[in-house]
């Protein structure tokens, strides 16, 4: 409960004043009938001389108010008055609950944000990007929606209720005992409904989730789709999601549909039976035909402020659900802490070093990604890194810049383990281009200001250059201004990846990560990359994982990599010498660069 107030002390005032707003109008609504129906018995009585007494308190405000004033013209007026404050009321209480409802969602909506932000990789592996947006957007607009009714019905529907109950039985006890037949019925009726919509608005919100992922997937993914032709495929899987999301809110909105007719009967025979036992007392002269008429306004106000404490309650359920959702983003335990965030340690060499690391993304796992790997990378030197997919190459990159942690052992920077290092220091000293090349909307420029906010144009270009970058960027029509669409699909493969190299060297790194990043650029291009590294890194450490052997054969050292474990470390030389997997891999490269030649 103290996660949801927190939210809720910064705009205290709203939250107090549009129930009190909410309050004059319920005053209002209660009063209003019984002046309505003095005025009634006033002008039967007064006008047709029936031998009927006024009400008490009419007949008293009537002697009140004498002859020069007429009663009519009084009552009417105090009406009118009564109207513009209930209406001033009205307003105001939607006023302040919109104010304080949008403020609140916007705050938690930033919590999650900020918390997401906070994710390392595993904590992200956790939920899937569809289920984030959801999250993020519909769970919380579901939040806003009930913390807005619960500012104007919270104090509104039990007041009007409990207002209009009262002056009921007051007006008539007799006639009382229809509303004690007929609201229990309806309230035990209205309570199972309830209880039924609770699961279904869960199944509702993880069928969002669900087509979220499905369409966010289709249109980052839209190029891969076409080339494979597979627009039926993927309209089938969009219909099949969709179909799921369809199925699950009728079976959620069954319950508003079915709450409509089950209040509409109650509230028909509960008005029958109240005009005619009640029409039976005025024939008897027993309840005036004002009284009969405010009873008739206070029955209708009880039975609809029930139907609105019910609607309060569906929405309240599916504020749970997607509580719960929400709950589940702000309660994951963040991975990896910034213990040293006051740390001034920096990256100043770009030293490395692996001491008996084992990870698992599993922690039950047998088989660790990782076996007890020890390594060193001198400061400064080109290092290759080769081995099959899946053998933990890049899980053992991403322990440097602590995208991911040790199960067991250290990782050394400087050597400082990682640990002590800020999060903000350790990674601002390290550039990485990651194996899905990611880039942003907004102008070439914009992406590569990421590297270095600060960066004027000629630092720009001359990273940009170093990358292979600069040519293609200089023969679009707007240069360095072409804007980018998101993830960068208006660019190829090769200019994408040259592009976030750019990105990375942009931060000068000590220590530079590239994961299979010039997988798509040709050999030519790819050898004037490394010859630009080895000119302008040459104080930085290179960390270089390839499939291809002659993206990483000049290196000074190469690392090879089997099912987590390191099976060979030396030079190119040394390995076709010593290492079988190496010289294998090398062979059957060689092989099919020998028929390349021959075709």
């Amino acid at each position: 409960m103290k996660r949801w107030l927190k939210y809720a002390k910064p705009y205290l005032p709203y939250f107090i004043i549009g129930p009190i707003c909410m309050i004059i109008e319920v005053i209002g609504e209660v009063i209003m009938p019984k002046v309505l129906g003095g005025l009634i018995d006033y002008l039967t009585i007064t006008t047709t001389e029936e031998a009927v007494e006024l009400p008490a308190w009419v007949a008293k405000l009537s002697q009140m108010i004498g002859k020069d004033a007429p009663f009519v013209i009084v009552v009417t007026v105090g009406m009118i008055i009564t109207a513009l404050l209930m209406m001033l009321g009205g307003v105001g209480g939607a006023y302040f609950a919109s104010k304080a409802s949008v403020n609140y969602a916007a705050d938690l909506r930033a919590d999650i944000y900020k918390s997401v932000q906070k994710f390392s990789f595993k904590n992200i592996d956790r939920f899937t990007t569809g289920s984030l947006i959801t999250r993020l957007t519909n769970d919380v607009t579901n939040i806003q929606n009930m913390v807005n009714m619960l500012l104007r019905m919270a104090l509104r529907s039990p007041g009007m209720l409990i207002g209009a109950l009262i002056m009921a039985v007051a007006t008539n006890p007799k006639l009382s005992v229809v509303l004690a037949v007929t609201l229990p019925l309806l309230a035990v009726s209205l309570t199972a409904i309830i209880l039924n919509g609770f699961p279904r608005f869960s199944r509702v919100q993880k069928r969002i989730d669900a087509l979220n992922s499905d369409v966010q997937e289709n249109i980052t993914n839209v190029r891969v789709v076409k080339s494979f032709v597979r627009e039926e495929y993927e309209k089938e899987k969009f219909s099949e999601a969709n179909a799921n999301l369809k199925k699950a809110g009728l079976d959620a909105m069954l319950l508003m549909i079915l709450m409509n007719p089950v209040m509409t009967f109650f509230m028909n025979v509960t008005v029958l039976a109240i005009l005619w036992f009640g029409g039976n007392m005025v024939i008897e002269t027993s309840m005036t035909t004002g009284e009969l008429t405010t009873f008739v306004t206070y029955a209708t106000q009880i039975l609809s402020s029930l139907m609105m404490v019910t609607f309060l309650f569906v929405q309240l359920s599916r504020a749970i659900a997607s509580g719960k959702r929400i709950s589940e983003v702000l309660d994951e335990k963040i991975d990896i802490l910034d213990a040293a965030s006051h740390s001034d340690k920096t990256v100043e060499k770009g030293d490395i070093e692996f001491r008996n690391v084992t990870f698992r993304y599993y922690k039950g796992s047998e088989s660790p990604v990782l076996d007890k790997i020890d390594l060193k990378i001198k400061a400064g030197s080109t290092v290759g890194i080769i081995g099959s997919t899946g053998c933990g190459k890049t899980t053992l990159v991403s322990m440097i810049p602590r995208l991911y942690d040790t199960d067991e052992g250290e990782v050394l920077v400087d050597g400082e383990n990682v640990k002590n290092y800020s999060l903000y220091n350790l990674r601002e000293g390290i550039g990485m281009v990651l194996q899905q090349n990611l880039l942003f909307s907004g102008t070439i420029t914009e992406n590569l200001h990421w590297g270095d906010e600060n960066a004027d144009m000629e630092t720009i270009r001359a990273v940009a250059d170093t990358a292979q970058a600069d040519s293609f960027i200089t023969s679009f029509p707007d240069g360095y201004e072409t804007e980018l669409d998101q993830g960068g699909t208006n660019v190829s493969g090769g200019q994408k990846q040259r592009l976030c190299i750019a990105r990375a060297l942009l931060k000068k790194p000590k220590i530079l990560i590239l994961d299979d990043s010039t997988s798509a650029v040709d050999t030519a291009t790819e050898k004037k990359i490394r010859e630009s590294f080895a000119n302008e890194l040459a104080g930085s450490t290179k960390i270089i994982i390839a499939q291809r052997i002659s993206s990483v054969q000049d290196a000074d050292m190469i690392i090879v990599m089997n099912e987590g474990r390191i099976t060979g470390v030396g030079t190119h030389s040394e390995l076709i010498e010593n290492n079988t997997e190496y010289s294998e891999i090398y062979s059957s490269q060689m092989d099919k660069s020998e028929k390349k030649e021959g075709v």
